[in-house]
């Protein structure tokens, strides 16, 4: 089964679980690393998930994982927190997010530049604004931009 297909089939049964458990499927990963394959489940919720959060929903996931069986290659199953930089993926996640600070990585430069920093506008209509100083929005096309995450200064 394609990986895109397993990530999907995976956030379909999980996102019960994770409302089951209060908590928010913030995203699903299934990917190669070195010799190994990693099924990797973010969840978050306000204040952040404990370790027992993530083992109640680890352990649920594993059940049904056991009873669909989708995956047919060996692979770790891991049950987190996506971050305080978690990526911005979804479009409530935009919303959720907006005002603060983010990253935006594009796939190809723009005059010479592929990292953006700056406050969250928002996305709409597949455009994502945000705000580097005084100057006008800077706005990127969704399709254009490999990652956006919030960026965080200590």
């Amino acid at each position: 089964m394609a990986r895109k297909k397993i990530e999907e089939l995976v956030a379909d049964f999980a996102l019960p679980i994770t409302e089951k458990h209060s908590v928010e499927l913030v995203d699903v990963e299934f990917l190669k690393e070195g010799t190994n394959w990693y099924l990797r489940v973010y969840i978050d919720k306000p204040g952040g998930v404990t370790l027992d959060d993530c083992q109640a929903v680890s352990e649920d996931i594993s059940d049904e994982l056991d009873k669909t069986d989708p995956i047919q290659q060996s692979y770790f199953l891991e049950v987190s927190s996506p971050g305080l930089d978690r990526p911005l993926k979804k479009e409530k996640d935009f919303e959720k997010f907006k005002g603060e600070l983010v990253e935006v990585k594009l796939f190809q430069p723009i005059n010479g530049k592929k990292i953006f920093e700056g406050e969250l506008l928002g996305l709409k209509d597949g455009v994502i604004s945000i705000k580097q100083n005084e100057d006008a929005p800077l706005e990127f096309e969704k399709d254009k931009v490999a990652m956006v995450r919030r960026a965080v200064k200590f």
